[in-house]
């Protein structure tokens, strides 16, 4: 029992860690855009929590968790709707987890289903319309996010290969789950009015970098409990190296992006080493328990690169990505999975093909997916605001009032 209350309140410590992270990227995406737009990624971003949650407790945690049979097909199941009872008028039942109990492992896992629609808030910010993103948000956290965790977590056909796909904690199930469909949102959605002037990507900068920074830093701290709970419990080895790979790969993704960022713009521009972190924290998390301190570095460092050449190639497509969201959670989260294959523990020919099944199959689902629910939605009620909303803002004319104060003096 003692065991089960020290690997319980871990858990729980770590949930507040991940919930904690929501502050953040609502922090990082607020700074990084127009003052003129404050109130509505606010609000985005406190819809996608609270809808996410209940939407979690309604239908997704069952559909992520549902217990395939071992002659089923292992695609899809439905194993019923809603939060069970247990352990509410009588003893513990241990037989459910014997680390922890049923509703700590929901309420953690519910916190990593609304970073998917999170991650797609911030790269389509500033034009889209707020109804069709709440709408987007419901149908993507609520059932495609469960239903792809369950190909892993929930034991399904990734879990049962000969040799099974491996994510720790999330480069792909859901890192990429976002990344793809902010992929698919930004190209459908277009970019912002003055981003691309003959063709070449203009500069449009972020209202309050110390904010984003300040998010930045947040995110870094949650991730322990994002990475340190996904060890499940409380073992001293495993959430000790889990913690220490994932801050050394942040440290290296931020380092190694800042100095290759400044080889080519010529400037210390520190968005970029503030995505860089951001980077080599989404590339550690498919294997943080099996990496060394070393592969760590070397997996995050490479993250850190691959953030300023995928950002560059993201204006080359002429996609609008205001926070970086695309190269910090997809490109980097691809990476990621598949340096499971080719650092620490597990690294192998087999393992590498298992991972590179693995993103294929999440690709194909995810891209599907978002382009079906954001197409309809383009094309029944429209997802771009008009130009003059743009141009003015949307929080005045979605939401009708400004994020900020006027602190100015009446002259009388």
């Amino acid at each position: 029992m003692e065991q089960l209350t020290t690997n319980n309140v871990w858990m729980m410590i770590c949930t507040a860690l991940v919930f904690f992270m929501h502050l953040g990227f609502a922090f990082l995406e607020i700074g990084l855009t127009r003052q003129k737009n404050t109130l509505n990624i606010l609000f985005k971003n406190i819809f996608i929590i609270t809808s996410g949650l209940l939407m979690y407790a309604a239908f997704g945690f069952n559909l992520m968790y549902p217990g395939f049979a071992e002659d089923a097909m292992g695609v899809f199941a439905f194993a019923g709707f809603g939060l069970e009872a247990p352990m509410v008028n009588e003893a513990l039942d241990l037989s459910y987890n014997s680390g922890y109990t049923y509703w700590t492992d929901f309420l953690f896992q519910g916190m990593f289903a609304a970073t998917a629609a999170t991650i797609v808030s911030g790269a389509v910010a500033e034009r889209i319309k707020i109804l069709p993103f709440m709408i987007f948000t419901v149908f993507y956290v609520g059932f495609v996010y469960p239903i792809a965790g369950s190909w892993k977590w929930g034991e399904g056909f990734l879990h049962t290969m000969e040799t099974p796909f491996y994510d720790f904690a999330g480069s792909t199930l859901v890192h990429s789950v976002g990344g793809w469909a902010a992929l698919v949102a930004v190209w459908l959605l277009g970019p912002r009015i003055g981003k691309f002037r003959n063709g070449k990507p203009q500069a449009i900068p972020g209202h309050n970098i110390p904010l984003a920074t300040a998010g930045v830093l947040i995110l870094w701290l949650g991730w322990f409990g994002f990475n340190g709970g996904s060890v499940l419990s409380a073992d001293p080895a495993g959430t000790s190296l889990t913690l220490v790979t994932t801050c050394l790969a942040a440290a290296a993704g931020g380092v190694f992006s800042a100095i290759v960022s400044t080889i080519m713009y010529k400037n210390l521009d520190l968005t970029m080493f503030l995505n860089g972190i951001l980077g080599g924290l989404v590339a550690i998390t498919a294997g943080a328990d099996v990496m060394s301190p070393m592969d760590a570095i070397i997996v995050g460092s490479i993250g850190g690169v691959l953030i300023v050449l995928a950002i560059s190639l993201v204006d080359k497509l002429k996609l609008d990505d205001p926070v970086g969201a695309i190269a910090v959670h997809l490109v980097c989260g691809i990476w990621g999975t598949l340096a499971v294959g080719l650092f620490g523990n597990l690294a192998s020919g087999a393992q590498f093909l298992s991972q590179l099944i693995g993103v294929g199959t999440y690709a194909v689902f995810c891209v599907s997916t978002a382009f079906i629910i954001i197409f309809t939605l383009k094309k029944t009620m429209g997802i771009r605001v008009s130009e003059k909303e743009e141009i003015e803002g949307l929080d005045t004319h979605e939401h009708g009032m400004a994020a900020y104060a006027d602190f100015r003096l009446n002259e009388h």
